[in-house]
């Protein structure tokens, strides 16, 4: 179905179900009918649903209708916000505080709204030690859990030797209930040591 809307002479239909330019409901009329009353208007005819039977058509300026219509595409556009996939890539052996500033970077990354993407890569000999990638994305999930979630994980394989895990940020209800919770935390802690 194309964008392009039929106006006036372009509009094939016998008869239509007519709306007038104050948006009343005139009813089903002939389509001279509709065609003259738009002139006496000095508006023109649009077929808004060619889809209903009869197709539903409305007298308005088409050029002003389509510079409206433009204008809220690009207003819907603009509010459109589109969310980057950032992939970290590690190896089983990395080192604590290499670990640390992936993670750091990581969760700049997820404060932005974006998800971030790890992938710890098996070379050689490594496939036969599974285990220290498993531990290690468990030590990513303990360092991102106050922050992200995690999305998808795909294991590791025979054809495929990297552990793939997926993380999106934390909704803000979620991390203001966090927040929550330990500042209750903390004031039943002070309570209890004022005792």
């Amino acid at each position: 179905m194309s964008n392009e809307l039929r106006v006036n002479n372009q509009i094939q239909a016998v008869q239509i179900r007519l709306i007038d330019a104050n948006g009343r409901h005139i009813g089903v009329v002939p389509l001279k009918e509709g065609l003259r009353l738009a002139r006496e208007a000095g508006l023109d005819l649009v077929e808004i649903n060619p889809g209903a039977n009869p197709p539903v058509c409305k007298i308005l300026d088409y050029g002003k209708f389509q510079y409206e219509k433009n204008k809220k595409d690009k207003e819907a556009k603009k509010k459109q916000k589109v969310i980057d996939v950032k992939e970290i890539r590690l190896r089983p052996e990395i080192g604590l505080h290499d670990l640390e500033t992936k993670i750091r970077g990581a969760k700049e990354f997820l404060a932005e709204g974006n998800k971030v993407k790890f992938t710890i890569r098996l070379r050689g000999r490594q496939f036969l030690h599974t285990d220290r990638s498993e531990s290690l994305v468990n030590q990513i999930v303990e360092l991102l859990k106050d922050v992200a979630v995690v999305e998808s994980e795909k294991p590791i394989s025979e054809e495929n030797r990297e552990y793939t895990i997926v993380f999106s940020p934390k909704k803000q209800e979620e991390k203001k209930d966090g927040k929550r919770s330990k500042d209750a935390q903390r004031s039943s802690e002070e309570v209890q040591s004022n005792r």
